[in-house]
Parts: structure tokens; C-alpha cells; sequence
């Protein structure tokens, strides 16, 4: 389903992704309006991804890397970092429950809400392989808050193989045979994950079973923005322009939008990169980057309110109860092993419900 977001300043339109980006908009720029609320004054998705270029300050990004971030108090009011006074921060909880609301209201406005609504559907949302129980925890608990309770996590290794697989057909049984192991390498926004995932018989049919994961790694596509706007940032000082902290923070933004033009259509060879609006300007040659091609507590947002809400808590909500943290529960609610595991190994289950 293309889902409706904000695609520029008064401009709504359905696109099949919605980047995990939210912007805080200043009271001049007026209601960030959608069909289901004419009111807003945040934004989530294109326009918000946008707007990171000229105002970082007040844009949240990789709010899932902060999410398993162990030096941080994710229930905490941290983000957007560096933000203005007129903005009050919200946790990486808080962002992640504002993306999956997004998606059940435009879900809603689709179906028509009721019984057709997106909080009455079994609903998978996907995680890095390596997030550990702290942050599956607290995916869930973003989830709970943006009314979503009968939830499976899978890791985004395994769906990107099980996509390949519905794409492929029944071809896919050609190129993977019984005794095979697939290496799923996902290169995400914060992290990357290794996924180990094994071809295995089951009685005649071909089953997939992730059999090893690697460690956490907190590098990912956020990192190459980082590089590139290093090495802009040198090259810039070399030619006696210093960017300040703002600047700076507008040309990471830039960076990846150049980065995803360009690994993104292999006709190009170049991308320009431009910081439009700073405290002292543009400072930005419009020069193009060549790149080489090769093979406190969380409050509601909604309409600009300042009511406060609490995120419901994973050990006293009805349907998230201290034994639904065991990962893949079977239909009668006991914890079940990944098949092919052996028992006390390391090897980490692939699904972690909250249906009891």
C-alpha cells in the first residue's frame, strides 16, 4: 500500500516507502496538514528526510540505531540532538512509536478504520538481527503505544531473503538447495548485520532456518554520510571556508541524499552536493562529488499538543506480559526452540511475538 505522507511544504502524496525521518516544524511554517489531521505540526517521512538538509537541528534520524544504543537512556527526551529551545525532545521510543502510528493512520484512512483497522491485523514489523532484547523490547514498546498489539518481530536479514524468495517464485528453489547457507549481508542506516541462514529438508520441503548472527555492529549507511562529509568538510578548510556546527550538521544531510542518488541509478557518475540554508549562508560550491560506480517523558504530539503521555509500560500492559519476552512463542503460548538449534546452543531465535 503507498502510504500518504508529506512530500513538501503542503503537498501530500502516496509513496511505497516512508523514511524513518521526523521533523519538528517551526510555528511559521503553520500546520503540517494530513488527511487525517489538519492540524500537525510534526512531520514524518519524505518531507521531514528533506528538510534535514537545511534544518538538522530540528530532524531525527537513525532513531532505531539510538533504540540499541547501550550508553543511552532510550526512554529519555534526547532527540533531535543540538535541538532549538522552541523544541521539546522526545526519547528514541517515542520517534520509533511516531513512524509505526504514522503507518496505522494511513493504514486507517485507507480501510476505514474499525475492524479493518491496522490495530485489529496481525502485524509484523522487522529489526536488525542483532538488536538484543533491550531493544526488541523497546520496538515493541513503540509499537504498544501506537495501538499495535498483536505484533511479530522478524529480523530484516530473514525478510529480505523471504522477499527474494516471493519475487523469485518457485525459481527460488533452483538456485538453493537442501545443505546450502545463505549469507544475508544487510547493510542498513546504523547497523549491519551477517546473517547465516541454512537450506534445510523438511520432510521432503525446503525450509529456511537462520542458524548463526553476527555481533552488533553500530556501522551502517549513516556512517558513509559521516565519511563523505569529512572529507567535504577538509577539502572545503583547504580552500579557507570553515563550516560551523549547523553547517556541518546540514552537509551530513547532504551527503546521504547525494550518496542515494547515486546508488541508486547507475547512469550517474556524479551528485552534487549543497547545503541551502545556514546561519551564514550557503557555503557549498556547486561543484558535483564524482562517485566511482561499481558492481523527560515522552509527550503527545498529534496537532501540536502538549498533553502529556506516558508509554505504556511492557510489564503491565494486558497483552505484554514478562513471559512474552521468550522469543517465538508457539500457539499455546509456551517458548519454543529455532528448529535446527541444538539444544543449549547460542543461536538466537528468528521471531519474537507479544500475542499471548
Amino acid at each position: 500500500m503507498p502510504v500518504p505522507q508529506l512530500v513538501a511544504p503542503g503537498q501530500v502524496e502516496p509513496r511505497a516507502l516512508v523514511p524513518s525521518f521526523l521533523y519538528f516544524a517551526h510555528t511559521s511554517e503553520g500546520a503540517q496538514a494530513l488527511p487525517w489531521d489538519a492540524g500537525r505540526r510534526f512531520v514524518v517521512g519524505e518531507h521531514a528526510r528533506a528538510r534535514g538538509t537545511d534544518a538538522p537541528a530540528r530532524v531525527i534520524a537513525s532513531a532505531k540505531s539510538w533504540l540499541s544504543h547501550p550508553t543511552l537512556d532510550r526512554r529519555a527526551g534526547t532527540l533531535p540532538l543540538g535541538a532549538p529551545e522552541d523544541i521539546e525532545k522526545i526519547s528514541p521510543v517515542e520517534a520509533s512509536w511516531r513512524y509505526i502510528e504514522h503507518l496505522s493512520e494511513a493504514f486507517d484512512a485507507r480501510f476505514g478504520g474499525g475492524d479493518a483497522a491496522l490495530a485489529k491485523q496481525d502485524v509484523v514489523i522487522t529489526v536488525p538481527a542483532s538488536f538484543d532484547a533491550s531493544a526488541r523490547e523497546l520496538t515493541v514498546e513503540a509499537a504498544l503505544a501506537a495501538g499495535i498489539e498483536k505484533l511479530t518481530l522478524l529480523e530484516e536479514p530473514q525478510a529480505a531473503l523471504y522477499a527474494w524468495t516471493l519475487a523469485m517464485g518457485d525459481a527460488w528453489r533452483t538456485h538453493v538447495r537442501p545443505g546450502d547457507v545463505v549469507l544475508v549481508v544487510d547493510v542498513g542506516g546504523g547497523t549491519t548485520d551477517f546473517s547465516a541462514i541454512a537450506a534445510v529438508d523438511q520432510g521432503g520441503s525446503l525450509d529456511l532456518v537462520r542458524v548463526a548472527v553476527g555481533d552488533h555492529i553500530l556501522l551502517g549507511g549513516d556512517n558513509m554520510d559521516l565519511a563523505l562529509a569529512h572529507l567535504a568538510i577538509q577539502k572545503l578548510e583547504g580552500a579557507g571556508k570553515t563550516p560551523d556546527r549547523a553547517q556541518q550538521a546540514g552537509l551530513v544531510h547532504a551527503c546521504r541524499v547525494a550518496k542515494e542518488r547515486l546508488l541508486s541509478d547507475a547512469t550517474l557518475a556524479a551528485a552534487p552536493i549543497a547545503s541551502e540554508r545556514s546561519s551564514r549562508g550557503s557555503f557549498l560550491p556547486s561543484r558535483p562529488t564524482r562517485g566511482r560506480r561499481s558492481a523527560p517523558a515522552p509527550r503527545s504530539l498529534s496537532s501540536g499538543s502538549r498533553t502529556r503521555r506516558t508509554l505504556p509500560s511492557p510489564a503491565t500492559s494486558p497483552r505484554f506480559s514478562r513471559a512474552s519476552q521468550v522469543p517465538w512463542r508457539s500457539s499455546k503460548g509456551s517458548p519454543r526452540r529455532l528448529r535446527g538449534a541444538r539444544r543449549g546452543s547460542s543461536i538466537r531465535p528468528r521471531f519474537f511475538s507479544t500475542a499471548a
